[in-house]
């Protein structure tokens, strides 16, 4: 079985739609495992305060009704944190998603929500590697059973707990720790969520546009007006915190 040294906290977020910069979350559930086994579950509906999409309505089953006498995230964040403190964090596609969107709702508050010292487990990641499937069909290819509920987040976090749960009996290689598990799958170093910025040899470059490949340090010296763009635009809150430290420490340095 998984041996864990602190918390694994499996996220799920059902949201308005797939923006980070501009959407919000409608649902989250959380599924907290102790090293000791226990399992915790906080499940809450969330008032976006801003209409659902159609796209996402379909996807999820959740309303504009459902969610309009539920608490705003603010209200929520307190506890939400302090039910995170000192976890690892997981989900399926989490890396890419669930922590990034996450992130941005305690940035859109004024809220930090440190990332260092925690180790992010994406099961997507290993299911992809392994057999390359859905979570629907990871859970019938890894726990034998049909996943009800598909969708909803407190399912989808259950769900996708046990299948990780079976993933570390069916392939050894795993090990049995967050940190074998990630030196197997690979550990993506993370500059900003939303990875419009990557590390590539030690050095955050572009990752889209027309300056994709090249350091940012080295385009904010020359274009310094690049920064103002992209503090003005559609960008994730997280995006845009990482490139105003990149920019902090090239002018430092350029001075």
């Amino acid at each position: 079985m998984l041996q864990l040294t602190q918390p694994l906290a499996i996220i799920d977020l059902e949201t308005t739609g797939i923006n980070l910069g501009t959407d919000r979350i409608v649902e989250i559930a959380i599924v907290k495992i102790m090293p000791d086994g226990k399992q915790m579950v906080k499940r809450k509906l969330i008032n976006p305060e801003m209409p659902i999409s159609s796209t996402s309505r379909d996807i999820h089953g959740i309303t504009n009704e459902m969610v309009k006498d539920a608490p705003t995230f603010r209200q929520v964040a307190n506890e939400l944190k302090q039910f995170l403190d000192h976890c690892d964090l997981g989900g399926y596609n989490s890396n890419r998603f669930d922590i990034p969107m996450l992130v941005e709702e305690f940035l859109r508050i004024g809220m930090e929500f440190d990332g260092k010292g925690r180790k992010l487990l994406d099961v997507q990641k290993i299911f992809h590697m392994m057999e390359q499937r859905t979570l629907s069909a990871a859970y019938r290819f890894y726990c034998q059973k049909e996943l009800e509920g598909a969708h909803g987040a407190e399912a989808d976090a259950s769900a996708t707990w046990e299948v990780l749960a079976a993933q570390v009996i069916k392939y050894p290689q795993l090990g049995t720790n967050i940190d074998t598990i990630l030196k197997c799958i690979g550990e993506e170093p993370v500059v900003d969520f939303a990875r419009r910025f990557v590390l590539e040899n030690g050095v955050e470059v572009f990752n889209f546009g027309k300056h994709k490949g090249r350091s940012v340090a080295e385009i904010l010296k020359a274009e310094p007006q690049y920064y103002d763009w992209m503090m003005k635009g559609d960008f994730p809150l997280h995006t845009k915190q990482k490139l105003t430290e990149i920019f902090n420490r090239t002018m430092l340095k350029k001075g």
